[in-house]
């Protein structure tokens, strides 16, 4: 390209300083950007999901036994306490980062919405299409193991779709531009 073909256009010195300030921007953006999204990596978020998840179940299901409810009202307390408890972990190690709470809040439900509720439909499946499982009590060995195989399962599924999120910047990639 001829500069000397533009007529009309005086050089000024900061003709290029929004360039500049571009480059610079994004400079800085370059110690931010998403990490390898490794099956180790995957893995470790997909096992951070199942912490809250695991947590969120066992409480619900127990609460709802202990109170006489029914199979529905019991799952869907399950399912929001394993929303709020995968939730919480994730928010609790962003504010540790020192990020005000709204922007925490937000980085909590980019990190792990996809990755709960993958967690949740794969988890609550399990238990639903095994036989016997919704009726056993917490004092039945059936119980506890439909719900550990359910999880694992759960964990087996949910991690690909975690390594896929991590791979384009979404997901628990998004937490760890929080971890230094």
């Amino acid at each position: 390209m001829q500069h000397e073909a533009h007529t009309g256009h005086a050089h000024r010195p900061d003709a290029h300083a929004h360039h500049d300030a571009h480059a610079h921007h994004q400079g800085e953006h370059a110690h931010h950007h998403a990490p390898a999204a490794t099956w180790a990596m995957a893995a470790q978020a997909t096992l951070h999901c199942l912490t809250g998840c695991a947590i969120g179940e066992v409480l619900g299901m127990v609460v709802g036994t202990a109170l006489g409810w029914g199979n529905l009202p019991t799952t869907v307390l399950a399912i929001v306490l394993a929303f709020f408890f995968g939730y919480s972990l994730t928010l609790r190690g962003v504010l540790r980062a020192g990020v005000g709470f709204r922007t925490a809040f937000r980085v909590a439900l980019a990190a792990d919405t996809l990755s709960i509720a993958v967690m949740e439909l794969i988890d609550n499946g399990v238990i639903v299409v095994w036989p016997s499982a919704m009726d056993a009590m917490l004092d039945d060995p059936l119980f506890w193991i439909s719900l550990a195989v359910s999880l694992a399962i759960a964990f087996v599924v949910t991690t690909p779709v975690n390594k896929w999120m991590i791979g384009r910047g979404k997901g628990h990639a998004v937490v760890h531009l929080y971890h230094h």
